[in-house]
């Protein structure tokens, strides 16, 4: 079996001093702050490849702020960079609101939060899993196609930056565990690094690091969906 490595990077901070939840919105760049952490991750990427990891694959959200996450990726690794549109955040009813919880209470928002194993207000967790599994697939195929033979067993590594929801829930299916959770519980902060190990087509370990966590405290982090 051919052994390969998908890692879901999460963006970083937002500029949002609205509270927006921007969803599919565009033109929400990173904050300085989220250059910071972009610069981070790309540093850790740059160490794991100067150690020998073949990272040889860059693929991210057409989302703005998916994009400058990943160009300093892309800059220090001395990667091209693809766009896939099935990594993007998921579909939300609430998109362009702030002040959510507020809103909540109202009863007019109340028939869009009727099923939340669904979720009502969104796009089904099923289908971003089958979306985001589909483009991390493709990605660690074409990375095993640019990284060619080894004999020393080195997996070819693929990066996708993409946003919290759809990396939380595709990790959940991959651990086996239910799709519906309360969002204070994700563990996918802000630039996190969720890895998948595979051998041939099937996940065989899911790993998660934080590059950034020095850079968490205080950050503004407005859930995608």
């Amino acid at each position: 079996m051919q052994r390969s490595t998908v890692h879901l990077v999460r963006h970083g901070e937002v500029y949002n001093p609205e509270g927006v939840l921007y969803g599919r919105l565009p033109e929400f760049h990173l904050s300085e702050l989220g250059q910071r952490m972009a610069r981070q991750v790309a540093g850790y990427f740059e160490q794991r490849q100067e150690d020998g990891a073949r990272i040889v694959h860059l693929v991210a959200s057409p989302l703005v702020r998916a994009q400058e996450t990943a160009r300093p990726i892309a800059a220090a690794l001395g990667l091209g960079l693809a766009t896939d549109e099935r990594v993007i955040e998921a579909e939300n009813r609430f998109e362009g609101m702030s002040k959510i919880k507020s809103r909540l209470r109202q009863p007019r928002y109340w028939p869009l939060l009727v099923n939340p194993f669904r979720p009502s207000w969104g796009e089904p967790y099923h289908e971003q899993v089958e979306r985001v599994m589909a483009a991390m697939d493709d990605a660690r195929r074409r990375a095993l196609e640019l990284a060619g033979p080894t004999e020393d067993g080195r997996p070819a590594e693929a990066i996708i930056v993409s946003h919290q929801l759809p990396i939380w829930v595709t990790r959940l299916a991959a651990e086996r565990r239910r799709l519906w959770h309360d969002p204070r519980q994700r563990e996918c902060t802000l630039t996190s690094v969720t890895s998948f190990d595979f051998d041939g087509g099937t996940v065989q370990r899911v790993r998660y690091v934080e590059p950034s966590a020095h850079l968490l405290p205080g950050a503004a982090n407005v859930p995608g969906a």
